[in-house]
This record gives structure tokens, sequence and C-alpha cells, in this order.
């Protein structure tokens, strides 16, 4: 595979003694065929050009090597993450060698193999990885959570290269991306050491200056921390060996980016950072022995050096949700330094620096369903220990997010919708005018219907149409609660514009005949003709459903037999319609006097929950939008805001000037006849400074109730009006109805 014109000297070394490695690490694992297949395949793609250098000089052979070799350092790769990562650069460009290697090499390379594939087309979109929609849409790419960490073991061999990189805007672009997505998604699966190294990397490249300063301070003081941490530790040594335990104790020194990020936050220089590395104590005890020893430690570190309890951190009780288990405890060494001290055991240790626990409840992601189940398993993955991890990770389902689909627009911006969304759905999320007049979209380069149900992946081109207009059996095509309240919403709005242009032609054609119009007559036929509402039959005058000249006829026939009477007996009270009244009362000023002066000139209210009128006992409530509420004092609300604001009750009573109109609603059950109706509000009409604003009847079971809403000066006249009522023959019940 050393292709002369392929590879520079430098390169050719690595590439022998990376091969070396390999070879060695993957007896048992790999077979001798195997190791000839791969090395065929790639020969042939070097020497057919399929594997030349990208556009930056990266060399792809050399490339996935090195990931290789850090798959096997970092994570314990299996044999089937060593030949996809291999080959699946070579298999992306040559669909023949995609089939041949799947053939060879078994199902599990192939999956791993498409998995790469798919991600790899999904990164060539280059749209915004920060978007935390991206990194989901990745991992329901991928499929096998092996991709994924080939991908993030791949970034990190690319960083550790490009730092002479001629290309600044390339090596920014890099450094960008591993710090906004494959340095979180390290840390979410547990591969903290990498995630260290990447973050420091980045800051590198992004803040050379920064970084370089703070590995010279650190370089400089080495030696003295050096010291120090043998100091701290040479008594701590002593105690654990009285108690006859088996450990290992090692400094770690605490990354270059996690020491400028503490920097920033406390805005302190580089000598203030009190915990510039932190003391690991790593026992050898067996699993039932595990929590004992660890709180053993922990009591003779804090009883010989003193401790911060609130620095203080139990993931051994609880450990957190990617199965990190440690003890981490903060005390004061010698010189009055602080000093972070983790203690843990081998497992423990093992699974925070190459576990592969996925820490996906990070803030603003909620749990899927499947997502425990996912969990748990990933913890038995880190107790089975390193050996076993893979064989049992490819087993695992990677559909965490099986409810969503995610879907690109032509920009390349990411949008996250509900499984079974549509481009109805995709066209509302963008913009409500863009979803009303939506006619269809391409996807992906194909024109689709409306109802297209979206794939994870797809490109979206919404097309619209200034004469398309939302429609009701839009709702069976969209499930987002968006889509259907904008559609319900325009349709209303559409359907309340038609019919009142279909009662302005009803209107003009009763004018032109010189026919009254009454709005009686015509909710009469209305329901005659079958409408439940006069919207609907509105609606369909509109849509010439109905022809209105025949209708006109139909209301004249009826309003010139409206004085006869009805065949069979009375009319239900429900018949009743109330015409519009004809006398307004205009209301008078100053008839409320809040705290010393009358509410002339101040912002106020009648609340609506109890509806006070002159005479009733009122109290005054300031809202928030300045406005003084008033309330019955015998109103319900009232004791909850007396509760709840007592600053902001104000005295407020009647000021004895009357002329104002109050609306006082009254409730009346009596026999159900429209008759009985008519009385009361005949009764209404003819009482002086009294106006019936509106009535609804139910009736039910031979009788009727109704709602009244009459406008009254004071409460008086409410009183003495209730009374008259009460007096009419065919009325069982009268009462204000607050």
């Amino acid at each position: 595979m050393t292709h002369n014109t392929y590879f520079t000297p430098s390169e050719r070394k690595e590439l022998l003694g990376t091969v070396k490695y390999l070879i060695n690490k993957h007896k048992g694992l790999a077979s001798r065929s195997d190791i000839n297949q791969i090395d065929d395949l790639l020969r042939e793609g070097v020497v057919e050009s399929k594997l030349e250098r990208d556009s930056y000089g990266v060399n792809p052979v050399l490339r996935h090597l090195r990931t290789s070799r850090l798959l096997t350092e970092l994570v314990a790769a299996d044999r089937s993450m060593t030949i996809a990562c291999l080959l699946y650069q070579l298999c992306r460009k040559d669909e023949r060698t995609l089939k041949e290697t799947m053939t060879s090499f078994g199902d599990d390379v192939s999956r791993l193999m498409r998995g790469l594939i798919k991600v790899s087309q999904l990164y060539s979109r280059q749209t915004a990885v920060r978007d935390e929609n991206f990194q989901k849409l990745l991992l329901t790419f991928a499929e096998d959570i092996r991709v994924i960490i080939i991908m993030i073991v791949d970034r990190l061999g690319l960083m550790r290269v490009i730092n002479n990189h001629p290309d600044t805007d390339f090596v920014r672009r890099i450094a960008l991306e591993s710090r906004y997505l494959y340095a979180p998604l390290a840390h979410r699966l547990g591969l903290y050491q990498i995630k260290s190294e990447l973050e420091d990397l980045s800051l590198k490249y992004l803040n050379r200056k920064v970084y370089e300063q703070i590995a010279e301070k650190l370089n400089a003081t080495k030696q003295a921390r050096d010291q120090y941490v043998a100091d701290f530790i040479m008594p701590v040594r002593k105690a654990l060996e009285r108690e006859g335990m088996r450990f290992e104790i090692k400094g770690r020194p605490k990354s270059i980016n996690s020491i400028w990020n503490k920097m920033r936050k406390k805005d302190v220089d580089l000598g203030d950072i009190y915990d510039l590395f932190a003391i690991r104590i790593i026992l050898d005890s067996p699993p039932e022995q595990e929590k004992k020893d660890c709180w053993v430690v922990y009591s003779i570190v804090t009883d010989m050096y003193t401790g911060n309890q609130s620095r203080m951190r139990d993931w051994i009780t609880i450990p957190k949700s990617n199965g990190y288990e440690s003890l981490h405890a903060t005390v004061k060494g010698p010189d009055g330094k602080w000093v972070e001290v983790q203690i843990r055991t081998r497992r423990m240790d093992e699974i925070a620096e190459r576990g592969l626990a996925a820490h996906w409840k990070y803030k603003g992601i909620k749990s899927e369903e499947n997502l425990d189940t996912w969990m748990n398993n990933v913890r038995e993955v880190l107790e089975a220990g390193k050996a076993g991890q893979m064989e049992l990770v490819r087993t695992m389902n990677m559909n965490l997010y099986d409810n969503e689909v995610f879907v690109f627009t032509p920009k390349g911006d990411l949008y996250r919708l509900p499984q079974g969304a549509t481009v109805l759905d995709f066209a509302f999320a963008i913009h409500s005018r863009v979803g009303s007049t939506c006619v269809g979209a391409r996807v992906d380069g194909k024109n689709q219907r409306l109802g297209y149900r979206l794939q994870n992946g797809d490109t979206v081109e919404v097309l619209t149409s200034s004469t398309q207009s939302p429609r009701l059996d839009w709702l069976s095509m969209v499930v987002t609660s968006r889509a259907r309240n904008k559609i319900k919403v325009a349709v209303n709005e559409a359907r309340a514009r038609q019919a009142e242009m279909a009662r302005e032609l009803l209107q003009r054609r009763l004018k032109n005949r010189k026919i009254a119009f009454d709005e009686a007559t015509l909710m009469k036929l209305v329901k005659r003709l079958g409408y439940k509402t006069l919207t609907d039959f509105l609606v369909d005058i509109h849509k010439e459903k109905i022809d209105a000249t025949n209708f006109v006829e139909q209301y004249e026939q009826a309003l010139s037999h409206q004085g006869e009477p009805a065949v069979g007996g009375t009319d239900s009270a429900e018949a009743f319609v109330l015409h519009t009244p004809q006398r307004e009362l205009q209301p008078a000023d100053d008839v409320l006097e809040i705290g010393d002066k009358t509410v002339k000139g101040l912002n106020y209210k009648l609340s609506k929950c109890c509806n006070p009128i002159y005479g009733d006992k009122i109290v005054g409530f300031v809202s928030s939008d300045g406005a003084i509420k008033i309330h019955r004092a015998a109103c319900g609300n009232v004791r909850h805001l007396i509760a709840k604001y007592p600053y902001r009750m104000i005295r407020t009573r009647w000021s004895g000037k009357i002329g104002s109109q109050f609306a006082a609603s009254i409730r009346v059950v009596g026999r159900d006849d429209i008759g009985i109706v008519s009385n009361i509000t005949s009764l209404i009409n003819k009482t002086n400074e009294a106006v019936l604003r509106n009535i609804a009847i139910n009736s039910l079971n031979g009788e009727f109730e109704g709602h009244l809403v009459v406008s009254v000066p004071s409460l008086t006249l409410l009183d003495d009006l209730i009374a008259k009522i009460q007096a009419l023959k065919g009325v069982h019940q009268v009462a204000r109805d607050c």
C-alpha cells in the first residue's frame, strides 16, 4: 500500500507503524483474510485514484488508519468498527466496492458502513452544527452508537494533525465544529478523555494566545505543583496503607480549556484558581465493598484536611444519568490551598475514563419513552467491562428520537417536527402565511402534495400560491397543534367574512323589495331548513348552495304569516328572539368615589364576574394594567384578592349621583311557553330606565330557563323589576344571576 507518489516519507513511516500496531492489537479479532482484503481494497483505491487527498490536502488512508488506532487505544474498538472505519471512504465513492465489501465482511460491518455513509451525506449539507437539532438528527441517521463513536474519534485524530495547516479558515471551522458538536457528543457518551482533548485543541486553534499563555504558566509552575501534590499525598498514602487498603493515587491536572472557562466565569487570573489539579484515589475493591471503602477513604481525607462541605459531591449513592460514580471532596491542604480529591474504585474509574454511557438528559431535552430502557442497557455494558463493551453496544437501539422527524430548508436550516408531520405542518412551522398559501412542496427535488409525510433528512422547499387559502379538510392532513390552530382560525375568519357578505346580500334584496329585515323570522326559517347556526346558513348562501332569490320569497311569505297563531298549540320559549332595543340611555359622570376622589378622569371598570350596580356594597382593586376594577363586596373573587393582594385593594363607594346604566344578569325559570317570555320582555321594556340587552333561553321537560341581561341605574330598580317578574303568571323562580 506504500504507493510512491501517494505518501510522503513521514506519512509512509507513520503508515507502517500504525498498520503493525493494528495487526498486533487485533489478533484474534481480525483474520488474515480480513487483513489481506483490506490491504487489496486500499491499494486498488489508491491506484485507481478513488482515495485522493481532499481539497485541504488530508490523506484519507492515513486519516482513517489514525482513527482506527485511536479507537483501539481509547475505546477498545471491535473488528467491525476497525474495518468500517478503514473502508467507508472508499465505499462511499464506489457502489461496486460497497456491495463487495458488505458481502465479504458481513452484516455488522455493512450496518456500520451504511451509517457512516448516511452521516457523511448529512454532514455534507453544511447545516449549522451548533443547532441542537443537528445532533439529534445525527444520532437518528447513525442507527448504531458505534458510528457516532467513530466520528468523534476521527475528529480527534484530525484535530491532532492540523496544528500547522496553512488554511486558517479550514482550521477554524474544524475547531468550531469540534467545540459545539463533537466535544458535547463525547461528553454525553462518557468519553471524557476525548472530550477534554477536543476542547483544549479547539481553544488552541480558536484562541492560540490564551491557550499558550495558560500552557506556559502551567509549565513554569509544574515543579512547584508536583512537589505540592507529593506533600499532600504522602500522609494520605500512609493512612490508607495502615488501613490495609489496595489503591493507587495520582494527580490529575485540570484541562487548559476548563481553567480558561473558570478564569472567565470568576473573572480572575490563573494564580487565583485554586484547583488547577485534582487528586484521584482509585481503590481495588470487590463490588460488595465499593461504597463502604469509598466512604472510609472520604472520612480519612476529611479528618486529615479541613473539608468544604458546600463543594462535596456524592455520585456514589445516586450516580449521574450517564453512569458516572465518584465521591468528590474539596479540602484545604498545606499552605491553605484548596484541593479537589476524587475517590472511586477501579470499575468506577474505567467507566469515567472510557465508558460509553450517554448523558442524554441534558438541559432543554425531555426524556423519550424508550430512553430509560436504553440508558439501562448502556449501564449493563459499562458494568460488563471493556472486553465485552462493543459486542453489547452493537445490539443497542439508536432510535431515541423515533417520535420526531428532522427536515431541512433549502438554505440548510433544520426543523424538528413530530413523527407523521406533513408538508403542510412544515409550511406552518415556517410561518402562518406560508402555511395558508401552501400548495405543495419540492422534497429532495421531487414534487409532493400537501399531505406527504416527511422523512428524516428531507430537504423541503415549500411552494405557495396567492390564490390558495386554508380549508377544513386540511385538518386531516396535519399533526401539529400550531398548524391545526392556524387552519381553524383562518377558516373561521373566512367563514365570518362570507357570512357577512351573505347577510349584506340578503338585506339588499329585501330592501329592493321594500321588505323589513326581521331577525326572528330569519332564524325560524334557518332552523326550518335544518341549520344549527345562522353562520352555516349564510356561508351556504355565499357559496350559492342556496338560491338567495328563492329564500327571499320564502322569507316574505313567513313574514306575512307572522301574526297568525301557531298550529298545534303553544310555541316553546326557545323560539323567542330578542329584537335590538330601541331605547339607549346615556350614562352620567361621577357615579363612584374611589378613595377620596370621584372616578371622573380615572380609569375604572365594572367587573364582569359580579356585575355591580348602583346600591351594591362595593370594593375597588388596582389591576396590573393600572385600571381600577369594581367588585361587589360579596363577590367570591374578592376574598381571594384580599388574601393575595391586600395592598392593591382600595376603598370605593357610590357617590350618590344616579343616572348611569349598569348591566345586571337575571335568571328566570318558568313554564315552557313563548308567551311567558314575551310578557317578561314587555314588562322590562315598559319599565322606565330599564333596557333588556340580551336573553338566552333553554327548554327542558316542560320548563324554560332564561338568562337576561338588563341595563338598570340602581339596585333599587333591579329589586323592583325582579319582584314584578316573579308576580307574572307561569314564572316559577327569579333571582339575580352573578
